[in-house]
């Protein structure tokens, strides 16, 4: 019936309709989410939804909702729904469950009342049932590269409102890559004055001896971007920004040649795909730079974790570089190498000092510093070798959650990542924490999220296509691991392709249900 599959949800007779004379009853603490129903559904159904003490439609906090459901659920998102045909009651102990209650109202209305036109004439009837739900994981979230290729602000914000109705609750800016940088820094100008801009890019995957010698380039405002942080807080969604270091930062390299490992080297904003040679030096001005940057990501994104890449960062210009080498030496390192662990350590450091949790990529089964919070992508045994460590983890395999690859082996789809296509039918198969696992080690899974790498993403359609319908598929069974593909799933599905349409998505194939 809705993504993600509720886990308890019984039908009765009949059903609620909403009218012109329909009123909301919102109770301390419900306000904003009785906002949200109203910002939502004004577009469509032109109702006007007025606040009276009086409403047939009421919205509560009340602690006891959802203490019915098994353990194991992230009580603090629960919430209860009960469309009777005298009222509709929307019950959750925080804020947090009755904006997911709002998500699920929208979806058991007709699927126009998501579009944002009018649609006269249609009947806005809620079919009558009883709803109990939670989600099992309290991290369900999306990545967005908006480094590789730049997406507008509008595109971001409408990617908001998209995965807030599949109750999803993080999105992970990529804001920074070596082909772009993208958010602005008032102690350094130059990095969205030079860096945000290349001279051309790549066509095809690494490697590629081709461009197309079309410039690209754009950067987002810091208005832009304390907007978007709050639009995004009315939905129940955290933005996640990441700032790449030490490797992947040529762009903050073209701007500011001085941070790097060649003194006097001037480089340009990278124009090819793949895993750039030039990173960050470990001299102390850049990690001053670091710091710098970092405080005002801070003050731009409350968000309690800030994402500080790490990973992919070649060591062959520390190996050679002087002030690397005398670095590592002076702290004790065995080899240049180690100045990875190092760097990320001193970084770390400074978020955890700032009340923040840094988080970091694992492309391998090496250890993060204490402390951090680790996405493993390349297998999903980093992950467990991550837990068993005391990491929490934020499951991010790229075989079932990198949307970059395409959906089928059909010859029409559009270029993507080397390698075999990522199917829906992986995506909603793959457990967040395998069952393989022990429980201590899988206690320590937050949840896991989607990722849009744009290497090969030139605009919001393709975006679109590549992330829809496998994003449905992983907010349902991170949400509810217990709800199955071909009794769950495919038919919620089916009919979910009515509301992507009503939204205007141009999605992926979605299978006969």
């Amino acid at each position: 019936m809705i993504i993600p599959h509720p886990v308890r949800l019984d039908r009765d007779p009949g059903g609620f309709t909403l009218g012109a004379d329909t009123a909301v009853r919102a109770g301390d603490g419900a306000r904003d989410a009785a906002r949200l129903l109203r910002t939502l559904l004004r577009p469509a159904t032109g109702l006007p939804l007025p606040d009276s003490p009086d409403g047939a439609v009421v919205l509560a906090l009340d602690p006891a909702a959802g203490a019915g459901l098994r353990a194991g659920h992230v009580a603090a998102e629960a919430y209860e729904l009960t469309v009777a045909p005298d009222r509709v009651l929307l019950r959750a102990p925080r804020p947090a469950g009755l904006l997911h209650g709002v998500q699920t109202i929208r979806q058991l209305l007709p699927a126009q009342a998501l579009s944002d036109r009018p649609a006269p004439g249609v009947r806005w009837r809620l079919p009558a049932v009883r709803i109990a739900d939670a989600p099992r994981y309290g991290w369900r979230g999306a990545m967005l590269d908006v480094s590789r290729h730049f997406l507008p602000m509008s595109f971001v914000r409408r990617f908001v409102d998209l995965i807030a109705l599949h109750k999803l609750t993080v999105l992970h800016l990529h804001l920074t890559d070596d082909q772009g940088w993208r958010m602005p820094v008032a102690a350094y100008p130059r990095l969205t004055e030079v860096g945000a801009f290349r001279a051309r890019s790549m066509v095809g995957r690494a490697g590629s001896p081709h461009h197309d010698d079309r410039p690209h380039g754009g950067a987002y405002t810091a208005a832009q971007l304390r907007e978007l942080v709050a639009f995004a807080a009315g939905r129940g969604v955290t933005v996640l920004p990441e700032i790449e270091m030490p490797g992947h930062t040529r762009a903050a390299l073209a701007a500011y040649p001085e941070l790097g490992n060649v003194p006097g080297r001037a480089l340009d904003v990278w124009t090819d795909w793949g895993v750039c040679e030039q990173v960050l030096g470990v001299h102390d001005a850049a990690l001053d730079f670091c710091r710098t940057v970092l405080d005002e990501v801070m003050d731009l994104f409350p968000s309690p974790y800030v994402h500080i890449g790490g990973d992919e960062c070649p060591v062959v210009e520390w190996e050679t570089s002087p002030a690397a080498l005398r670095r590592a030496a002076d702290e004790g390192l065995p080899a240049a190498k180690a100045l990875h662990g190092w760097f990320l350590g001193r970084i770390g450091d400074h978020l955890t000092a700032a009340g923040r949790r840094p988080l970091c990529w694992a492309e391998d089964s090496g250890a993060p510093p204490p402390g951090f919070t680790v996405m493993p992508w390349r297998d999903a045994d980093h992950g467990l070798t991550a837990a068993r460590r005391g990491h929490d983890v934020v499951m991010s395999p790229h075989r079932s959650t990198y949307f970059d690859y395409p959906q089928s082996a059909d010859p029409g789809e559009p270029l993507g990542q080397a390698g075999d296509p990522v199917e829906l039918r992986a995506v909603h198969a793959a457990d967040t924490a395998p069952g393989s696992w022990e429980p201590r080690a899988a206690a320590r899974v937050l949840g896991t999220q989607g990722h849009l790498w744009t290497e090969f993403v030139a605009d919001e359609r393709q975006a679109e296509y590549l992330l829809f319908p496998r994003l449905c598929a992983l907010a349902d069974r991170v949400w509810n691991p217990g709800s199955r593909w071909s009794e769950d799933f495919l038919p919620a599905l089916t009919a979910h392709r009515a509301r992507l349409a009503a939204l205007g998505v141009r999605h992926g194939p979605i299978p006969a249900g």
